[in-house]
C-alpha cells in the first residue's frame, strides 16, 4: 500500500500542487469487485483546500487515472454502518449517497480517522459522523502545532502560522539593514546570530547594574508591610467600635419591617372586610322587599325583582379562599338562603292563586262565546302573568324544585281550561256544519249532556273520556256506496231535519268557511300560547332543563305513561322540544277534536275532504315555515295524514261505485250516473284546488279516477241489451270528452285524446252499422269497392271488374225505389232517436 501511495502521490498528485494524507482501497457494495482508490487529499498553496479523490487504475493496468474529485465541505455525512463490529462497508453522505466496501476494516479506519481530523482543522462546517466509534474520534487537531493527520507512518504536515503586521515590518526593517539579506542568506543569517549574542551579553550586564537598586526596593516593601500592620490594627478598633452600632442599627431594621408587615396585614385585612362588606349586604330595603313586597301591584313586583336580583348577587358572590370559614359569612349565607327560601315559597304560592283567579276571570267570559264561532282570548291573562317572568327566571336559577311545581301546575290547570273551550268551540262549529233552522242555535244553550249533536258524537266516537281510541273509530265513519253520492247523508242530516237535496253548492261552501274559521282561530291561540310559555318559563335561555313531566304522553288522552323521580332530568335536547312537550300538555285535547271534526265533514258530505285537504294543507305548510318542529305544525300535520286518508277513501267510494252500477234491462242506458259524477266531481275540484300546494294529490285522484270511469263505462257498454254498446261508448265517451276538454284539466290531456278517440271509432261503428241496415246490398257493394281499393287496385280501373261495373251498381240501385229509400230512412231516424239520450244531443251528429 505504501509503494502505492507514493506512485499516486509522484504521478497524479504532486502535478496538481497536492498531498496525499490518506488512500483506501474500496469497491462499490452490491456490485462486482471492480476496485478503486478513495484519496484524501490538500492543495500545499494557501488557502489550503481538503478534496476526496477517486482514482482509478487504467483498462491496460500500466498507470492510475483520476476519475473524479469532490470538496470535503461537500461532504454531509459519515456512515461507519457499525461502530462495535469490524465492518468493512461505509456510505459518504455527498449530494448523493456513495456505498462503498473497503478491503479491510483497519483501511476503512484509518481513512475515517483521517476525514474526522481534516474536518476538525480545517473546515467550519462538521461533518455528521454516524456508528463511528468514539476511539477513532478521540483526538484533536490543535491549531499551530504540527501533528501527524493519519497517524502510524504516514507523512507529517507542518503546521503554517501566518506572522502579523508588526512581525513583518520589523522583519522587512532587518532585512533593508543588510545588504545580503535577500542575495545570501547564510552571511545574513549569521549577522543575526552575531547580534543577538551582543544583546544576550548587554541584558546580563543590566541585570548586574540593578541589583542596588533592587536592594532599595525591597527596603521600601519591607517599610510598607510595617505601615499596612499598623492600618491593620486601626482598622480592628474601628470595627470592634462599629459592632455595637450594628447591633443597634439591626434591632432598629428588624422593628421598622414587623411595623411594615403589621400596617400590610392590616390594609389587606381593611380590603377583605370591604370586599365582604361591598359584596355580601343586602341593603335592608331589599330585605324589606322580599319578606313583605306586595307581588299584585306593578311597584311591588319591581321591588321584588330587583331584591331577588340583589340577593342573587350576594349569594352568587365569589368568595376568596378561606372566606368561607370566617363566622359571619356563614351567618350572612344562611340569612340569604332563609331569605331566599322565603321569598321562593311566597312567589310560587302568590302565581299559584294567580293561576286559579285567572282561570275562574276566564270561565266566566265562556258564556258569551259558546254561540260564535271563536275562542277566547288569552291576551289580558298573558299581559299579567308577563310581569313575573324575571321572577320565573329567578327561581327558575335559584330555586328549580318550586320552578318545576309551577310549570306542572300551569300545565294542569291550561290543559283543564283549553279542554273546555275547545270542546265548546267545536261544539259549536259541529252545529253550524249540521244545522241550517233556527233550531240549531237551541243546541248551543241546552245543557252538555241534552246536546243532541253531543249524543249523536257520543254514538259515532264514545264518551269525551275515551278519545284515546278515536282515529280506529274515525275510520268507520267514511262515507258507504250506494248508488248514487247524494243518497249517502247521514243520521246527523237527518236530526237537523235536512234532506241530501239540500246538500247544494251553498252547503259546502258553508262547510268550507266553517272548517278555515276553526283553523284561523286554532292557530293564533296555538301560536300566541308558545310565545307566551317562551318567555315567561325563560326556555329560550337553557338548552335542556331537568323536570319532572313524562318521558311519553299519549296525545289523544292526555295520560302520563311514565314519571321520572324529582331533579331528574328531562330527557329533551333543547328549548324546543321542551316547549312542544308543554304545548302537548296544555292542548292535547285539539288534534283528537280535530279528527273528531274531519270525520263529521266527511260523514255529511264526502266532497268536504277536498275542502279539508286544501285548507289543512296550506295551514300546515305556513305553520312548517315558521317552525318546522313546532306543536303546531306537528299537530297539523298528523290530521293532515287523516284528512288525506279520507279524500284517498273517497276516491276509492267512487271507484267502487262505478263498479257496483247496475243499469236497467227495460230503459235505454244514456249518460252514466257515474260519468256525471266524475264531471261533478272535477268541477268542484279544479275550483277547489286552484293555486293550492297539494295539487299533486288532485292529479293522482284524476289519474285512479278517469281510469276507472273508463273501465267502467266499456263494461255496462258490453252488459247493456236495450242501447246498442256502439250508442253506450259513444255517448259516454262523447260528455267525458266535451267535460274534460270544458274543464282543461293538464294532467288528463292523454285521456282526453282517448276519450275522443273512442267517441269517433264508436260514433263512425254506429253509423255504419245504423246505415248500412235500411240498403243492405248497396252497402255490400261500397263495402266490396273499397276492399279492392285497399288490395291495390286504382280507383278507375274498379269500374272494370265484373262484380263493380257501372251494370252492376244500376241493379242494386233499381231494388231499392225511392219509396222506399224514403221508408227505411224514416224508420232509421226513429230508431237511432229511440237508442241515443236527450241529455248529449247526438242525434244532429
Amino acid at each position: 500500500m505504501t509503494a502505492i501511495k507514493h506512485a499516486l502521490q509522484r504521478d497524479i498528485f504532486t502535478p496538481n500542487d497536492e498531498r496525499l494524507l490518506s488512500i483506501v482501497n474500496v469497491c462499490k457494495a452490491g456490485k462486482k469487485k471492480k476496485n478503486c482508490f478513495l484519496c484524501a487529499t490538500v492543495t500545499t498553496e494557501r488557502p489550503v483546500q481538503v478534496k476526496m479523490v477517486k482514482v482509478k487504475k487504467s483498462d491496460k493496468g500500466d498507470f492510475y487515472k483520476r476519475q473524479i474529485a469532490w470538496a470535503l465541505r461537500d461532504l454531509a455525512v459519515v456512515d461507519a454502518k457499525d461502530a462495535i463490529k469490524e465492518n468493512p462497508e461505509f456510505d459518504l453522505h455527498f449530494e448523493k449517497i456513495y456505498k462503498w466496501v473497503a478491503s479491510s476494516t483497519a483501511e476503512k479506519n484509518a481513512f475515517i480517522s483521517c476525514i474526522w481530523k481534516l474536518n476538525q482543522r480545517y473546515l467550519r462546517k462538521k461533518i455528521d459522523f454516524v456508528n463511528v466509534s468514539s476511539q477513532l474520534l478521540e483526538e484533536s487537531v490543535p491549531s499551530g502545532e504540527n501533528q501527524s493527520v493519519t497517524g502510524g507512518d504516514e507523512e507529517v504536515v507542518d503546521v503554517y502560522q501566518e506572522l502579523n503586521a508588526r512581525e513583518e515590518q520589523d522583519i522587512e526593517i532587518m532585512m533593508e539593514g543588510c545588504e545580503c539579506a535577500i542575495s545570501n542568506a547564510e552571511a545574513f543569517a549569521e549577522r543575526l546570530s552575531r547580534e543577538l549574542q551582543v544583546l544576550d551579553g548587554a541584558n546580563i550586564q543590566s541585570i548586574m547594574a540593578s541589583e542596588k537598586q533592587v536592594n532599595i526596593l525591597m527596603k521600601l516593601l519591607d517599610e510598607a508591610l510595617k505601615e499596612v500592620d499598623q492600618i491593620e490594627l486601626k482598622l480592628s478598633s474601628y470595627e470592634e467600635m462599629l459592632q455595637s452600632v450594628k447591633e443597634q442599627m439591626d434591632q432598629i431594621s428588624e422593628s421598622n419591617h414587623l411595623i411594615h408587615l403589621s400596617n400590610t396585614n392590616n390594609v389587606k385585612l381593611l380590603s377583605e372586610i370591604e370586599f365582604l362588606v361591598n359584596h355580601m349586604d343586602l341593603a335592608k330595603g331589599h330585605i324589606k322587599a322580599l319578606q313583605e313586597g306586595d307581588l299584585a301591584s306593578s311597584r311591588g313586583i319591581e321591588a321584588c325583582t330587583n331584591a331577588a336580583d340583589a340577593l342573587l348577587q350576594c349569594m352568587n358572590v365569589a368568595l376568596r379562599p378561606g372566606h368561607d370559614m370566617l363566622l359571619a359569612v356563614k351567618q350572612q349565607q344562611q340569612r340569604f338562603s332563609d331569605l331566599r327560601e322565603h321569598f321562593a315559597r311566597r312567589l310560587a304560592s302568590h302565581l299559584n292563586n294567580v293561576f286559579v283567579q285567572q282561570g275562574h276571570d276566564q270561565s266566566s267570559t265562556l258564556a258569551q262565546h259558546s254561540v260564535e264561532l271563536a275562542l277566547p282570548n288569552h291576551h289580558p291573562f298573558h299581559r299579567d302573568l308577563l310581569r313575573y317572568a324575571k321572577l320565573m327566571e329567578w327561581l327558575k336559577s335559584t330555586d328549580y324544585g318550586k320552578y318545576e311545581g309551577l310549570t306542572k301546575n300551569y300545565m294542569d290547570y291550561l290543559s283543564r281550561l283549553y279542554e273546555r273551550e275547545i270542546k265548546d268551540f267545536f261544539e259549536v262549529a259541529k252545529i253550524k256544519m249540521t244545522g241550517t233552522t233556527k233550531e240549531s242555535k237551541k243546541f248551543a244553550t241546552l245543557p252538555r249532556k241534552e246536546s243532541a249533536v253531543k249524543q249523536e258524537t257520543e254514538s259515532l266516537h264514545g264518551s269525551s273520556g275515551k278519545l284515546t281510541g278515536s282515529t280506529s273509530s274515525l275510520n268507520k265513519l267514511s262515507v258507504q256506496s250506494s248508488g248514487n253520492r247524494r243518497s249517502q247523508s247521514s243520521s246527523l242530516l237527518d236530526m237537523g231535519n235536512m234532506s241530501a237535496s239540500d246538500l247544494d253548492v251553498a252547503d259546502r261552501t258553508k262547510f268550507d268557511k266553517i272548517f278555515e274559521q276553526v283553523l284561523s282561530e286554532l292557530e293564533p291561540l296555538c301560536l300566541a300560547e308558545q310565545d307566551f310559555i317562551s318567555k315567561f318559563f325563560k326556555l329560550q335561555q337553557h338548552q335542556s332543563m331537568p323536570g319532572t313531566m313524562t318521558e311519553a304522553e299519549d296525545v289523544d288522552g292526555g295520560t302520563l305513561s311514565r314519571q321520572h323521580n324529582a331533579g331528574a332530568p328531562l330527557p329533551v335536547s333543547s328549548e324546543k322540544d321542551m316547549i312542544r312537550q308543554m304545548m302537548i300538555k296544555i292542548f292535547r285535547c285539539i288534534e283528537p277534536e280535530l279528527n273528531n271534526l274531519i270525520a263529521l265533514g266527511d260523514k255529511i258530505d264526502s266532497f268536504n275532504s277536498l275542502y279539508m285537504l286544501v285548507k289543512m294543507s296550506h295551514h300546515v305548510w305556513t305553520a312548517q315555515n315558521v317552525d318546522p318542529a313546532s306543536f303546531l305544525s306537528t299537530t297539523l300535520g298528523n290530521v293532515l295524514v287523516t284528512v288525506k286518508r279520507n279524500f284517498d277513501k273517497c276516491i276509492s267510494n267512487q271507484i267502487r261505485q262505478m263498479e257496483e252500477v247496475k243499469i236497467s234491462k227495460k230503459s235505454k242506458v244514456g249518460i252514466l250516473p257515474f260519468v256525471a259524477e266524475f264531471e261533478e266531481f272535477a268541477g268542484l275540484a279544479e275550483s277547489i284546488f286552484k293555486n293550492a300546494e297539494r295539487r299533486g294529490d288532485l292529479d293522482k285522484a284524476y289519474t285512479k279516477l278517469i281510469r276507472g270511469v273508463f273501465v267502467n263505462v266499456e263494461k255496462v257498454a258490453n252488459e247493456s241489451q236495450k242501447t246498442p254498446r256502439d250508442v253506450v261508448m259513444m255517448e259516454n265517451f262523447h260528455h267525458i270528452f266535451a267535460t274534460l276538454s270544458r274543464l282543461k284539466i293538464s294532467c288528463l290531456e292523454a285521456e282526453k285524446k282517448e276519450a275522443k278517440q273512442k267517441y269517433t271509432d264508436h260514433l263512425q261503428s254506429y253509423v255504419i252499422y245504423s246505415l248500412g241496415q235500411p240498403l243492405e246490398k248497396l252497402n255490400h257493394f261500397f263495402e266490396g269497392v273499397e276492399a279492392r281499393v285497399a288490395q291495390g287496385i286504382r280507383e278507375e280501373e274498379v269500374s272494370y271488374q265484373l262484380a263493380f261495373n257501372k251494370q252492376e251498381l244500376r241493379k242494386v240501385i233499381k231494388e231499392y225505389p225511392g219509396k222506399e229509400v224514403k221508408k227505411g230512412l224514416d224508420n232509421l231516424y226513429k230508431k237511432v232517436d229511440k237508442h241515443l239520450c236527450e241529455e248529449e244531443n247526438l242525434l244532429q251528429i
